[in-house]
């Protein structure tokens, strides 16, 4: 690394330009299996010397200069941004190799189990040939069996095992490994029973003393057991998420050695966050949080004098809408694309800091390179297709922007592996280096390649290595760019957009429906609750089931087509007035979505998949039709022509202090 000792901002940039060298040179070799482990040793020892770079350059200061620098605070800021995107890369990249190198481990003790377990087998057997030879043999000496015995006795072999190990020949060996308490002792089931029975007996001996501490204990059971579901489920998906990320490089690495996908795409970043649990979904950000001393909620309040949420203005608060995407490479014949989307975000140059919102791209077979998108939905049709979207976001961060990853599902015919691709990406800042926002208008963007994390990558290199200047500017033109244009939300759309939460990114046909929920989410928790300290479930099926209707975008479609058909039939007076309107709104969604939710004869969702998606719209659009004509959900509720879900308490209950506690958890 290049000497600091003058603290000099244009050392750190020679030092990292020399970094980044090493970070692109690293991605390469990460491809070549036999210099996995190197590359995890240099992918360590290199993220050290990002980081101390990093350090050295959050401590230089402008005074100290010995020549005077043009945009320093810009230029300081830029570098702060792409060595702490490296040192994030790095991160990332060392977390991967090091499950690569545990699963390789695990693999090979495996095989050395069962390879001992074979010599164990071969051993028993010569141990029986010696037993034959010991029966003809009647001369020996009852001390001589005693030295045979102790020497066979010193012969076998111990095992230490890190994982469960099932047989998979005849005379293999299957084991188990059990975890231990927090006392050091393992499982007994019948010491637990036996306690809970000495437990009972104490219980009835002091039933009238101890009813108070009863009831404290089954409340203190009940949060601890919450927050251990709580801590499994993120446990699980963070498995999950990782298998499935480590599958999914595997598979872009291997399309990458074919030649099937241009050397900048990569697999999906944004995808992968998505199966991270519920952390960058819309259900999980509308969910209400509390604050840090959990008395009050942080970012819901009543409205004493309007009686409803009260507004509240955020930093952040804009629309976009997004035009086309031009001249997208496709990988080659063998690579069946099943999708085009974009998924957006915001994005603060190191983490994503909102849910992310994806939008379904529509081509033309003559045209395929070219994407586009509508820029207004109404009616039923679909809501995934609407390219006019809102953020809003009260972080103040002076590098937080939108960030657009253009992507697509596909399916690789030879081997039926489906997964998604990133097929560039575009980070558009929200704001200058002096702190002003950006103008709102129309913005061409040339996509990235690679990551996020990665800069200085391009989408399709071959079409930049031009022998001559004219040929380069005629590439120039054949770059994939994203067309996207910002505004400003009029008045009535900015009052709906201060009812809902402080950071959330979705589209514009969706914030009427957000505002109500936002509505009846505050009437339940901080008018109609009685006491402020109860925690008791709150019996509204609205609230209970309207996080799993914003996963289900065609089921949200139902819901926006039957209350705009039902707004045509009610007066102006009874618009004005907002009590009637959220009664409205809530019969609407038990007539229609609702039962909708609970349907068993609905195919489960699957993104990407086309035939799914129409058999849902088909079954969507005739249990509307069935509803409309028979004035409600009680005719298909009791028919047998539609099935349900057994019932569940979580139907019709909201456990508010359940989710809150989740977001936290989450945080």
């Amino acid at each position: 690394m290049a000497s600091l000792r003058k603290g000099s901002l244009r050392l750190v940039q020679v030092t990292a330009n020399n970094l980044q060298g090493q970070v692109d040179a690293l991605l390469k070799n990460i491809k070549r299996p036999e210099q996995r482990e190197e590359a995890y040793q240099s992918c360590l020892q290199l993220k050290q010397s990002v980081d101390e770079t990093l350090d050295t350059l959050h401590k230089l200061k402008k005074a100290n200069e010995l020549t005077h620098v043009n945009n320093y605070d810009q230029r300081k800021r830029a570098e702060e941004r792409r060595l702490a995107g490296m040192s994030e890369l790095l991160r990332e990249l060392a977390r991967r190799l090091e499950k690569e190198r545990l699963k390789q481990k695990m693999e090979e003790a495996a095989k050395n189990t069962k390879g001992r377990a074979t010599a164990a087998k071969q051993r028993n057997k010569s141990d029986e040939e010696d037993e034959d030879a010991e029966e003809d043999d009647k001369d020996e000496s009852d001390n001589d069996e005693d030295v045979e015995s102790d020497n066979n006795q010193d012969a076998i072999d111990l095992f230490v095992t890190i994982s469960d190990f099932q047989a998979q020949e005849e005379h293999d060996l299957s084991f188990k490994v059990y975890s231990k308490q927090s006392q050091g002792t393992l499982d007994n089931i019948e010491d637990d029973e036996e306690s809970e029975d000495e437990d009972e007996e104490d219980e009835e001996d002091e039933d009238d003393e101890d009813d108070d501490e009863e009831e404290d204990e089954v409340k203190r059971q009940y949060m601890k057991r919450k927050v251990h579901e709580v801590q499994s489920e993120e446990s699980q998906s963070h498995m999950l998420a990782a298998k499935k990320v480590v599958s999914e490089i595997t598979a872009v690495d291997m399309l990458a050695e074919k030649g099937a996908i241009p050397e900048g795409f990569r697999a999906s970043t944004l995808s992968q966050l998505l199966t991270e649990g519920n952390k960058f979904h819309m259900s999980y950000f509308l969910q209400p949080t509390l604050t840090q001393s959990k008395l009050y909620f942080k970012d819901l309040h009543w409205d004493q004098s309007h009686g409803g949420v009260r507004p509240k203005k955020t930093h952040i608060e804009l629309l976009f809408t997004l035009w086309s995407c031009k001249m997208i490479p496709l990988p080659v014949s063998g690579v069946q694309v099943l999708s085009r989307h974009v998924r957006c975000c915001l994005f603060d140059g190191l983490k994503v800091v909102s849910n992310i919102h994806t939008i379904r791209a529509t081509w033309q077979p003559k045209n395929p390179k070219t994407w586009t998108f509508s820029p207004r939905v109404t009616g039923i049709l679909p809501s995934l297709l609407d390219g006019e979207c809102f953020v809003r976001s009260n972080l103040q961060s002076p590098d937080i922007g939108i960030l657009f990853e253009v992507g697509i599902s596909y399916i690789y015919s030879s081997t039926g592996h489906r997964g998604e691709l990133s097929c560039g990406w575009v980070f558009l800042p929200l704001f200058t280096a002096e702190g002003t926002a950006i103008p709102h208008r129309t913005y061409e963007i040339v996509l990235n390649g690679g990551t996020p994390y990665e800069k200085g990558l391009e989408v399709d290199p071959i079409l930049s290595r031009r022998a001559n200047f004219f040929e380069q500017i005629i590439a120039s033109r054949k770059q994939p760019k994203l067309l996207v244009k910002l505004k400003t939300p009029s008045g009535q759309m900015r009052h709906s957009l201060n009812l809902l939460p402080e950071t959330l990114v979705g589209p514009k046909c969706y914030i009427h429906l957000l505002a109500f929920y936002r509505q009846l989410l505050a009437e339940a928790l901080l008018k109609d609750r009685i006491n402020m300290q109860s925690a008791d479930l709150i019996c509204n099926p609205v609230l209970a089931t309207f996080s799993e209707l914003v996963e289900q975008t065609d089921i949200v479609d139902a819901l926006r087509s039957a209350w705009s058909e039902k707004e045509l039939t009610v007066k102006r007076s009874e618009k004005r007035d907002e009590e009637f309107m959220r009664r409205l709104f809530v019969q609407v969604y038990h007539d229609s979505v609702y039962p909708l939710l609970r349907s068993s004869t609905l195919p489960a969702n699957k993104w990407a998949d086309e035939e799914v998606e129409v058999s849902r719209w088909k079954d969507i659009a005739n249990f509307l039709q069935q509803t409309q004509e028979k004035n409600g959900s009680l005719y298909s509720l009791l028919s047998p022509e539609h099935t349900y879900h057994v019932f569940d308490i979580s139907e019709v209950s909201y456990d508010f202090l359940g989710v809150t506690q989740k977001s936290t958890s989450l945080t």
